[in-house]
């Protein structure tokens, strides 16, 4: 079994605003106006803020047991990083919820289902949630990091700035609720179950929360533009076959997040958003910090 932690790797916390890039944010932000890669990416914002809060629940849940200080140092910074990721989206789903979007009610739903699970399931099964959904957000992300047509799909430069400086957190942080799981001596039963059943849930989440934004948007009914707008996104880089190998990857025995390594991109785009030149720079609010969190 690979150790419970990478003594390498940085997971910093970036205190960050985006207000003043996402001000003037059009409705269909995406690249070329894109509708369903819009919408989409609207619903994924949308259930950021109060997933965050849960995975910093679940892995907080087991602070006190993790002796290791590499790893407990990494939570911290993980913690901190969520944090700031559900502050940010927050306030880029209030701008949506104002140009047309479900983003409030999305989050509402979300806040109402995961305070269930939390009462009902044990924090090992809600750690063992975590590690998984962290899998599906690192491969994204990691896409996203990588593919110069992914980014370019983002279109509008806030939402592609905001989802870019998440990617690379997401990337930074991408094992440590996975390690967390096994130091405290998670079944590979329970993990490789929770995968597959969130995998199901959250497919089946995105297109009813997709089906049910189109429906309310005006651009839907427009002849032609639903037709062609799906085509479009069967071609994306986000629905390849090669994204959902990586997704079912989780499942093999001896998986670990760190398998795929993405120590260069994440080094290259570090520098690119943070570094002396960074294009980032000017947003941050206060110094970076490594294992700041709460």
């Amino acid at each position: 079994m690979r150790s419970s932690s990478t003594p390498e790797r940085q997971v910093t916390t970036r205190r960050i605003s985006f207000d003043a890039v996402i001000a003037d944010l059009p409705r269909h932000f995406a690249a070329d106006g894109d509708l369903v890669t819009s919408h989409v990416m609207a619903a994924l914002s949308a259930v950021f803020p109060d997933g965050e809060d849960f995975f910093v629940r679940s892995v907080r849940a087991f602070r006190d047991q993790i002796t290791d200080p590499v790893l407990a140092r990494q939570v911290a910074g993980f913690i901190g990083q969520e944090s700031v990721h559900g502050r940010e989206h927050r306030a880029l789903n209030a701008r949506l919820g104002q140009l047309g979007y479900t983003t409030e009610g999305v989050a509402r739903f979300t806040r109402a289902g995961l305070r269930v699970r939390s009462r009902l399931l044990p924090a090992t099964a809600n750690l063992a949630a975590t590690a998984a959904l962290e899998h599906f957000t690192a491969t994204l992300a990691e896409l996203l990091l990588g593919d110069a047509e992914a980014r370019r799909l983002c279109g509008h430069r806030g939402i592609t700035d905001l989802f870019l400086w998440h990617a690379l957190e997401e990337s930074e942080h991408k094992a440590v609720a996975f390690d967390v799981y096994r130091a405290i001596g998670g079944s590979e039963r329970t993990r490789t179950l929770t995968m597959n059943l969130i995998t199901a849930g959250f497919v089946l989440g995105t297109v009813v929360q997709v089906a049910v934004s189109l429906s309310l948007d005006p651009a839907t009914y427009r002849r032609g533009n639903l037709r062609a707008s799906l085509r479009r996104f069967r071609h994306s880089p986000f629905v390849q076959q090669s994204v959902w190998r990586r997704l079912r990857d989780y499942n093999r025995p001896d998986f670990h997040p760190d398998d795929y390594d993405t120590g260069e991109l994440v080094d290259r785009w570090r520098d690119e958003l943070f570094g002396s030149a960074g294009t980032l720079r000017p947003l941050l609010t206060i110094a970076a910090t490594q294992g700041d969190g709460a």
